[in-house]
């Protein structure tokens, strides 16, 4: 944004770095022989962003520099694709506050020239952050350290680079085994650009991508251009965002335009977001044609560890949480760790709720290196996420590999699951987070776990602490015993009309039982909620 520093902290990183600084405002002002607030007056913002795409296209292609682009440079698809193709994009983060303390005596900048410019400060700033965050391989936040400091954290953040187009990362790809449905799983930085993963499984030159009014802004238009540029032709379905609309009306929206396109049997459908997208757009793979290709490209932390692993597709119903759905394995999931830069705190937790949920279940030394590494999570180290996403899809990839239709021990995953979809169901879809209400679940389970002799006090506590340190809630709302018990008994697992729960044995073993006494559930109940 304008008034981050990018021009100081430009500089002084090329002279650490022994490179030459270039600001492309200034190559502009070079080029035309007058200021920048002289162009817009004269050809308006958008011949501005013409001149200014044309000189970020050249700067590029040299060797050597720290570039300093204007604020508004990354809003054109082509500029962010230059960028990132061609170095590493850092975005320097201020808020609001100290963009206004930094540019409000300041005169020469057009698009502040406003009857309330601190107001045109906040609406520029929340247009462009989320697409900054979403082009950045690295993002700083300015705060109140010295250019010093942060020049400093800016060289480690990116020593670890040894050529500008190198990933922080490798990608790492696993494998799920279900014989003539396996699939791949790839998991990395900036894969989303790698159109290679996707041209194997679009065959026909044409794909339907399914987004959100959320995601779609950040990706859709940077993935459409590319998968045109490669010949491919794009059709977008971009639905509204939440959980409430996982339902029958949004599933049509998507079958309205399929059948509106025309799209064959032999067109792919991309799900492009979070969990919600990724069941819708799966379901209507699933039945669509009654059966066309579907590729996952998960965008959620949720979404990648969980939702996007296992075929599992499907629309709430007024009456039950995933209660109409259909198993459908996708071709192929691309979990791109960049694309959690853009997810809210809230989203990123609901997330951490279901990566938990593999320790406690199965994966006992897991569990130990999330109650160290939680703090690097949630402080979204690039390292530590891409860590706890592998670890996650390998604990899944190997129980659906074993039970791909939930016959026995796939049934495991939804430690948590039973109490949360009720809280979701009551609450109203969308209110609580999915991983919310299953953080909360999970601590109902282990405490139900206790009341039967499997945990000790201290097991339970220990995970209550872990949720709590991920700022997850670990209590649900007082519902009261009848009320759970009604809307548990709406859920998948009930088997002969008795609910079947997942519960501990031992942290890190997890089991499944209809042996539950009720006034074991009820004391569970009462002492969990709020």
């Amino acid at each position: 944004m304008m008034g981050a520093g990018k021009t100081t902290v430009g500089r002084m990183l090329a002279k650490q770095l022994g490179k030459t600084f270039i600001d492309s405002d200034e190559e502009i002002q070079k080029r035309t022989g007058v200021k920048i607030s002289h162009i817009f007056d004269v050809e308006g913002e958008e011949g501005f962003r013409q001149r200014e795409s044309c000189v970020i296209q050249d700067l590029v292609k040299l060797d050597n520099i720290v570039l300093a682009t204007g604020g508004g440079a990354v809003l054109k698809p082509d500029n962010r694709a230059a960028l990132q193709a061609n170095g590493i994009v850092i975005y320097l983060k201020s808020g609001v506050h100290d963009l206004w303390q930094r540019t409000r005596h300041d005169h020469n900048r057009p698009l502040l020239q406003t009857a309330n410019p601190r107001a045109r400060l906040q609406e520029l700033f929340e247009q462009r952050d989320p697409i900054y965050s979403a082009v950045a391989d690295h993002v700083i936040h300015t705060g109140k350290q010295s250019v010093q400091i942060l020049i400093a954290r800016l060289i480690k953040k990116i020593s670890a680079q040894d050529q500008p187009r190198q990933a922080i990362h490798t990608m790492q790809t696993l494998n799920v085994g279900l014989a003539e449905r396996s699939y791949q799983i790839h998991i990395g930085q900036n894969l989303i650009r790698r159109i290679d993963l996707l041209l194997k499984h679009i065959p026909h030159k044409r794909v339907a991508i399914v987004s959100n009014t959320t995601v779609a802004p950040l990706y859709l238009e940077g993935l459409s251009n590319t998968l045109a540029a490669n010949g491919i032709q794009v059709q977008s379905i971009v639905l509204p965002d939440g959980e409430q609309y996982k339902n029958s009306e949004s599933l049509n929206t998507i079958y309205d335009a399929l059948l509106s396109n025309r799209c064959e049997r032999n067109t792919p459908l991309i799900a492009l977001g979070g969990g919600v997208i990724g069941d819708l757009t799966g379901y209507a793979a699933a039945t669509y044609l009654r059966g066309v290709p579907f590729i996952q490209i998960p965008t959620t932390l949720l979404a990648q560890v969980d939702s996007s692993v296992g075929g599992k597709t499907g629309i709430n119903h007024p009456l039950g949480k995933n209660m109409i759905g259909a198993f459908y394995q996708p071709q192929v999931v691309i979990a791109d760790v960049a694309t959690l830069n853009t997810l809210s705190d809230k989203e990123l937790r609901a997330g951490i709720a279901e990566v938990i949920k593999y320790g406690l279940i199965r994966d006992l030394p897991f569990l130990e290196w999330l109650e160290q590494n939680i703090e690097k999570l949630l402080q979204r180290d690039p390292e530590a996420l891409q860590y706890a996403i592998v670890r996650s899809c390998q604990n899944k990839a190997e129980v659906v590999g074993a039970d791909e239709r939930e016959s026995g021990e796939r049934a495991l995953l939804n430690l948590g699951h039973t109490f949360g979809h009720a809280i979701e169901n009551a609450m109203g879809y969308g209110v609580w987070l999915h991983g919310e209400a299953v953080a909360a679940g999970t601590i109902m389970a282990a405490d139900l776990s206790r009341r039967l002799g499997w945990l000790t006090q201290q097991d339970v506590e220990r995970t209550k602490k872990l949720f709590t340190r991920s700022g997850l809630p670990v209590q649900g709302p007082r519902l009261g015993t009848e009320k759970y018990m009604q809307l548990m008994g709406l859920d998948k697992k009930v088997v002969d009309g008795k609910i079947r729960f997942i519960l501990l044995k031992a942290l890190g073993q997890a089991v499944i039982t209809d042996e539950v006494a009720i006034e074991l559930l009820g004391q569970t109940l009462e002492s969990c909620s709020v």
